[in-house]
C-alpha cells in the first residue's frame, strides 16, 4: 500500500472580548466556500476482483497542495446561483442539458470560471476505448469534467483537477469531486481521509478509493463500470446499481 499524507488540524485562537467588539459587524465570508460531502450508502464489491485489488496496491502517491476537505457525512443538494453563469460549450453534449451545466458551474474551482468547455472525447464520435480517451488528453494539462450516462439513463461523473492520464500512482488534488443527477444534482467533495483521487492504466480507471472500494471505476473497453462508497469522497453509489453499463461518455476540458 502506498503512502499518503494527511493534514493536521490545529484549533484557532479565540479572539479577546475587545477584538470581538471591534469586528462584530464584519460580514462572514467563510461559510459559502466550505466544501461538503454527501452521506453515503454502503456498497458491495463483486466485479473484477483481481483487477481492482491490483489497482489498489500502490507504489506511490503523487502529492500536491490540497483544498480544505469537506465534512464527512454532511450532504448538500446543489442549486443554481441567483444569476447562473452559462459557460460556452465548444461541442454538443449528448448527455448534459443547459440547466444541468448551470447547476455544475458553482461547484467548480474559481480558477476555471469564465473558461469555455471544449469537448475532447465522446463515445458517440470516438468510440468506446479507455486508451483513446487517454490519447485525447495527451497534450493538455487542464482540468476536465468526465460525464457518464448508463443504460439506466442515470447521469453522473467526476471533476478532475488535471487531465486524466496513464499513471502508476494516484494523482490529483482536493479540487477533485464526484457528482450525480438523481435527478437533482448531488456533489461529493474530498473528505481529507486519503489522497486516492485518480489512477489509470490501459485496463482500468479508478476515481476515489480506500479499503478496496472505488467511488467510480471504468474498464478498458469502456463497456462497464462500477460505483461504491469510498473514503476519499464518502459518496453515495452514483448509479442505480453498483455495476453499470455505459451508454454515453464525454470528457470536457475547462480551458
Amino acid at each position: 500500500m502506498g503512502v499518503f499524507s494527511t493534514g493536521h488540524w490545529q484549533a484557532p485562537a479565540f479572539p479577546s472580548p475587545r477584538q470581538l467588539s471591534a469586528v462584530s459587524t464584519a460580514p462572514c465570508t467563510c461559510c459559502s466556500t466550505r466544501p461538503h460531502t454527501m452521506k453515503a450508502l454502503r456498497g458491495r464489491y463483486t466485479l473484477l476482483t483481481d483487477c481492482l485489488e491490483e489497482a489498489q496496491t500502490l507504489q506511490c502517491v503523487e502529492t500536491a497542495e490540497q483544498e480544505e476537505p469537506g465534512r464527512a457525512g454532511v450532504g448538500v443538494t446543489a442549486s443554481p446561483p441567483e444569476e447562473p453563469y452559462q459557460p460556452v460549450l465548444n461541442g454538443e453534449s449528448n448527455i448534459l442539458c443547459a440547466g444541468q451545466v448551470q447547476q455544475l458551474v458553482p461547484h467548480l474551482p474559481p480558477r476555471v470560471t469564465g473558461y469555455p468547455w471544449n469537448l475532447l472525447y465522446c463515445t458517440a464520435r470516438d468510440g468506446f476505448s479507455l486508451k483513446s480517451m487517454y490519447r485525447s488528453m495527451n497534450k493538455l494539462s487542464s482540468p476536465v469534467l468526465l460525464v457518464i450516462r448508463d443504460t439506466d439513463r442515470q447521469m453522473f461523473g467526476a471533476f478532475s483537477s488535471t487531465t486524466i492520464r496513464l499513471s502508476s500512482c494516484f494523482y490529483g488534488t482536493g479540487e477533485t469531486f464526484l457528482f450525480s443527477f438523481s435527478p437533482e444534482l448531488k456533489v461529493f467533495k474530498w473528505t481529507g481521509s486519503n489522497t486516492f483521487f485518480m489512477k489509470g492504466d490501459a485496463d482500468l480507471l479508478v476515481i476515489g478509493g480506500g479499503s478496496g472500494k472505488f467511488g467510480l471505476w471504468l474498464d478498458g473497453d469502456m463497456y462497464r463500470g462500477g460505483s461504491h462508497r469510498c473514503e476519499t469522497f464518502d459518496n453515495e453509489i452514483l448509479s442505480p446499481q453498483e455495476q453499470f453499463f455505459i451508454q454515453d461518455l464525454e470528457v470536457w476540458a475547462l480551458t
